[in-house]
């Protein structure tokens, strides 16, 4: 049977994704942790189908990836193109910010 979330063999990766997470993900993850954003609840690197995403809302299935430089080369577009389709397809919602949105501009990138 298929598992759409956290599947067993992405264990390793997103353990390894929060041990080795970039600044930004760190700021923002400080803002989002422990219901510390207005009760709201996130996880951090976590696995929906083949990938894995920087941060999700379950209960109003949102997806927040925060997007470094290798974002914006061709094949990083071309990429988060079909990730996108492929969490879109399965109802989720997907809000890109930049590293240098939560660096520059926290407080507004939330």
């Amino acid at each position: 049977m298929f598992q759409l979330f956290n599947s067993p063999s992405l264990k390793e990766n997103r353990k390894q994704l929060r041990t080795q997470c970039s600044e930004p993900e760190k700021r923002l993850w400080y803002v989002l942790r422990n219901r510390a954003l207005d009760g709201l609840k996130f996880r951090r690197q976590q696995g929906i189908g083949p990938f894995i995403v920087d941060f999700y809302r379950h209960e109003k299935s949102v997806v927040i990836e925060v997007d470094g430089d290798s974002h914006f080369t061709q094949a990083g577009m071309e990429a988060d193109r079909t990730r996108d389709g492929y969490l879109t397809t399965h109802g989720l919602r997907v809000i890109r910010v930049t590293n240098t949105d939560v660096m520059r501009n926290l407080e507004g990138t939330i």
